[in-house]
């Protein structure tokens, strides 16, 4: 199970286009697309997959990875085939973009509150490439609407089909916390009854944007989402999400840009809650879970006092195909010889490019042009962006060069 060789048949111009402009624009996969341009991940993917999703984590286990590459080293994309990877396996996976507004790991609240607003099942490519909604709420309502499927197929209807789901509800059992049993179930009432206010207000908690206890009160729940019920919470969305019928929960946690600079007690607690959250993978009351960290660095862990310390040995082992068990896959790793590497990545992304804009090159134009623009990548590889992101930007800007005037750009014309 492989995503670098993806196939161009099924490739349309729109959605071609949509790859372009994306990675043309800002460096960073789109949603559906990566797989078309995944050059030597492999020894990973594979790794994960049969190690972990396959085996292991399917079975009840957890485990935490910590994915290490520098702004613009792909971790994006590496996370992305991680996710088709999950869901090929019908994983249900939270996705969550850390941006300089959210570092929820200084509070373990906002760390459930992340997942559930990132949690999305398992989706095909036509509804990536369409407006899907991410969220605890609507993959509760997908859960739903596939029941009525199912009831469709059996010939259920009416009050047997009420009957049916009622019975299927009541038989999610063994969530941690009460109040986020109480919450689903509610919230499943209401979609059956068509009680829309209802199913938003017992949704509102469930994903922890407010509490009202004269609201909430009506469905059996008193406590909200604090410090203290966020672990709970987080091992109770993983247990429904396995009750549901999915093989477990894979959480992506990307730190996709710079995030603001934490008080000095911000961090500790920043450091002692991931720490925690590692020690949850030990667990037995933590199953069906694999959690990815991706970081543009290790700078996090300098520190000497024991938080520190204790964070480091965590983290210290290396994930690699002798030892899968260890903790840091570095992406940087995997690329020996970057020019050639880039140049690979180039041939794919220009088959892309041309299902998008129409007639192939010249063979020998475009070979030029990726090279040069290889060439221009790696001689930039120590500024602040990476050379991977910076390399398919300019790349797309060299072929569109190519496409108007005809001739490959140089490297003069790249600087511009």
């Amino acid at each position: 199970m492989t995503l670098a060789g993806a196939s161009l048949e099924a490739l349309t111009p729109l959605v071609a286009r949509l790859i372009i402009e994306s990675v043309g624009q800002s460096g960073q996969p789109s949603d559906y697309g990566f797989q078309y341009f995944t050059v030597g991940l492999d020894p990973y993917l594979e790794l994960i997959d049969q190690e972990y999703l396959a085996t292991f984590i399917a079975q009840g286990g957890s485990a935490f990875k910590m994915v290490v590459g520098v702004y613009g080293g792909g971790k994006t994309h590496f996370l992305y085939c991680v996710r088709d990877l999950a869901w090929r396996r019908n994983f249900a996976v939270s996705y969550v973009s850390l941006s300089p507004n959210q570092s929820p790991f200084h509070q373990l609240e906002a760390v459930y509150r992340a997942l559930a607003h990132g949690l999305v099942p398992p989706l095909a490519p036509d509804e990536l490439l369409s407006r899907y909604d991410r969220g605890l709420p609507s993959f509760l309502k997908a859960w739903y609407a596939q029941k009525l499927r199912e009831y469709h197929e059996r010939g259920l209807a009416g009050p047997a089909r009420r009957v049916e789901f009622l019975q299927d509800l009541d038989a999610l059992q063994g969530m941690e916390n009460p109040n986020f049993s109480k919450a689903i179930k509610a919230a499943s009432r209401a979609l059956l009854e068509g009680r829309e206010e209802d199913f938003a207000e017992a949704g509102q908690w469930l994903t922890g944007d407010g509490f009202d206890r004269r609201t909430h009160g009506r469905f059996g729940i008193f406590q909200p989402l604090d410090r203290t019920t966020a672990f709970p919470m987080i091992r109770s969305l993983a247990q429904w999400v396995r009750q549901l019928g999915y093989r477990g929960l894979v959480v992506l946690l990307d730190e996709a840009e710079r995030v603001p600079s934490l008080s000095a007690r911000q961090r500790e607690q920043h450091l002692s809650n991931l720490r925690e959250l590692i020690d949850e993978c030990g667990h037995t009351s933590f199953q069906g879970v694999m959690l990815f960290y991706a970081v543009p660095d290790e700078n996090f862990l300098e520190g000497r006092t024991q938080i520190y310390e204790a964070l480091k040995q965590r983290v210290d082992t290396v994930f690699e195909d002798f030892n899968p068990t260890g903790v840091k896959i570095r992406l940087d790793d995997l690329q020996a010889e970057p020019v050639d590497f880039l140049c690979q990545v180039g041939e794919k992304l220009a088959d892309v490019y041309e299902v998008a804009y129409g007639p192939r090159f010249a063979t020998d134009s475009r070979r030029q042009t990726i090279e040069t623009t290889a060439e221009y990548a790696v001689a930039h590889r120590w500024g602040d962006i990476g050379y991977k992101r910076l390399f398919v930007t300019r790349l797309v800007r060299a072929l569109h060069f190519l496409r108007t005037r005809g001739t490959p750009p140089t490297l003069d014309d790249l600087e511009r």
